[in-house]
């Protein structure tokens, strides 16, 4: 469907079915797949056939549905995950191992920066964090020999910086390694990172995706562009004979569209088993089909609430790319052509306790540990999302120990800025 606009790939794209075939994506809640023959069976353990086989690597309801997030992407190949978290993993992990670095932007979802900083350093992966508003040559700086990708968010999740991705792609490809974007809070109704040099896509499909808090996932998204072989030294992952799976060079044999998605399933699927269920997925289907209809409210309402708080003598500073003033805005407008998002984050006048306080007078908004829902929610990141970080990680983060996010949902803006009011005191 590449010459359909995102609407109609939301509705359509990922899933045709034929004469006499369920409208809707089915749900193939099975574990095992039955084949007649050990031949059959051992051409899907060679690669040399596409089917399915045991759940745990691939189920046929997931690869409709991560074709769809695919085609959104303009991408060549997805694979769904349990968990955004597990997404990040599995696309960093993909190309990276002991002894391996990692450039990454310091203004990331703090779970995210956890993954990075500490539970990967563990496995001998090392990190060095960068300013999304660094120089050229600042980022340049922090390449090493050993680096292997570069990370970072479209809209940061809770500081709402918004990453210059050219300036990262051009970097990361000046030294001859990939970048890797979690497009979550845009998602590709508003963005399309591929389009401005990323070369793999990630999303926590928990959020926007799914829409309406009913089913936790992740997805990556493959770009097909990244010349593995171009690199062969680098990448001996994909480049070099895979032993535990017959000897094959996933490069070689699958090319640029397929090697990364068919690598990160043969072999990270089937070790780790992080796999979306059947239901979760369907689950998710639903949500995309609305997709390109609910984000234009959600930054309507954002937009609004923004404009709001701002005009709000207890607010100290409030973080929306929308807003003209902000330093994000020119990136905005350059990267976020359908808007950015519902999440608005905003500091009030007396830290932490003005924050709790306020929170606890909300009336529509509930203190959630989630975001982009179609109900409005709020916390306060630096004791929930960011409790692991130091206040100087929260610092480079651009995460007061005062701030909160209010993620806006699909109400009626009018009803939103009237409950922000009475809580400040209005």
């Amino acid at each position: 469907m590449i010459n359909y606009g995102n609407g109609t790939k939301c509705v359509q794209a990922g899933y045709r079915p034929g004469n006499g075939e369920p409208r809707q994506i089915p749900i193939i809640q099975s574990t095992t797949f039955k084949y007649d023959t050990s031949e059959d069976m051992g051409k899907l353990f060679d690669l040399e056939a596409e089917g399915y086989f045991y759940t745990r690597l691939q189920n046929p309801t997931n690869d409709h549905v991560a074709a769809k997030i695919a085609a959104l992407e303009g991408g060549t190949a997805g694979m769904l995950t349990s968990s955004g978290q597990a997404a990040n993993f599995f696309a960093l992990f993909n190309i990276c191992e002991n002894g391996d670095h990692i450039v990454a932007s310091a203004s990331i979802y703090g779970g995210t920066f956890n993954l990075i900083a500490v539970t990967m350093k563990k496995m001998g992966i090392s990190v060095t964090f960068v300013s999304p508003d660094c120089t050229a040559e600042e980022l340049d700086a922090a390449f090493q020999e050993n680096t292997k990708a570069v990370f970072g968010e479209t809209i940061a999740n809770p500081a709402l910086t918004v990453l210059d991705i050219e300036k990262f792609a051009a970097a990361a490809h000046a030294h001859g390694v990939p970048l890797i974007v979690d497009n979550t809070f845009p998602t590709p109704v508003n963005c399309r990172p591929i389009e401005w040099g990323a070369d793999i896509v990630t999303h926590s499909t928990t959020k926007y995706m799914d829409g309406h808090g009913a089913a936790v996932g992740g997805a990556i998204v493959d770009s097909g562009r990244f010349d593995w072989m171009a690199h062969a030294e680098k990448f001996p992952g994909l480049t070099t004979p895979d032993e535990s799976y017959h000897g094959i060079t996933y490069a070689e044999k699958f090319g640029l569209e397929k090697a990364f998605i068919t690598k990160c399933t043969a072999q990270l699927m089937r070790d780790f088993g992080c796999i979306q269920s059947p239901q979760n997925a369907f689950l998710l289907n639903l949500g995309l089909e609305s997709l390109h209809v609910r984000m234009p409210k959600h930054v309507e309402n954002g937009q609004a609430v923004a404009e709001f708080l701002s005009k709000q003598p207890q607010v100290k500073k409030v973080s929306y790319p929308g807003l003209p003033a902000d330093p994000y805005h020119v990136l905005a407008e350059k990267y976020l052509k359908g808007g950015g998002c519902g999440v608005v984050s905003f500091e009030i006048e007396g830290g932490r306790k003005a924050a709790e306080a306020f929170m606890g007078k909300l009336k529509l908004a509930a203190i959630e540990t989630h975001v982009a829902d179609a109900r409005t929610c709020c916390l306060n990141p630096a004791t929930s999302t960011h409790r692991q970080m130091n206040e100087e990680q929260l610092r480079a983060a651009g995460i007061p120990a005062g701030l909160i996010r209010i993620s806006c949902g699909l109400e009626d803006k009018e009803d939103l800025i009237a409950d922000l009011s009475q809580a400040l005191g209005e």
